[in-house]
């Protein structure tokens, strides 16, 4: 641990629309491009974990859910503090249709995906659980810099919990407010 985390509030998503901002407009040579494009073509293994025999790395997001909802889901509990439902609708309207809405700036077509309310719902309880009882190691970091205006989770910025602080509360709000199907317009609060 060193004496200062540089990336306590900065979300993988940006750290990938950052190299392709610096890829795509030519302010790079050629090799360079290549080499971030191929960074980003990289599974994200933030546990760093080796590789297995076969030379597979650790499908991070196939565990905790894709970095974009999951981003997403980070930035509106650190920002505003909404409660799951909340999220959860939020999400549902700024997801569920991959051809709805801006894109980012040279996001590959493939990653421009949608998820159904199920899903959505899926990927909260994930978060949620994860995100209260990996309290402790935020609680233990040193204290980092507020790059975005998403929440920092620098112990002493931004974000502050008690490190043995429980799911329960938020995923019983989740079950009780969020429907395990789509909602039609009718059913919208």
């Amino acid at each position: 641990m060193s004496h200062y985390n540089v990336n306590a509030s900065v979300s993988k998503t940006l750290i990938q629309h950052l190299i392709r901002f610096v890829a795509a407009p030519g302010d790079v040579d050629e090799r360079t491009a290549d080499i971030l494009h191929a960074i980003l073509a990289t599974e994200i293994s933030p546990e760093l974990v080796p590789q297995d025999a076969s030379g597979q790395i650790q499908a991070t997001e196939a565990m905790i859910g894709p970095y974009a909802l999951q981003d997403f889901n980070l930035y509106y509990l650190t920002r505003y503090g909404f409660r799951p439902s909340k999220i959860a609708y939020l999400s549902w309207h700024a997801w569920k249709d991959a051809e709805a809405g801006a894109w980012p700036p040279n996001l590959p077509a493939a990653s421009r995906r949608a998820y159904d309310l199920a899903e959505i719902k899926r990927w909260r309880r994930v978060f949620l659980g994860r995100f209260f009882t990996n309290q402790f190691k935020r609680t233990a970091m040193p204290n980092g810099p507020k790059i975005s205006s998403g929440g920092s989770l620098s112990p002493r910025g931004d974000w502050r919990a008690p490190s043995d602080a429980g799911a329960g509360v938020w995923l019983d709000e989740l079950e009780c407010n969020v429907p395990d199907s789509e909602m039609s317009n009718s059913q919208e609060p």
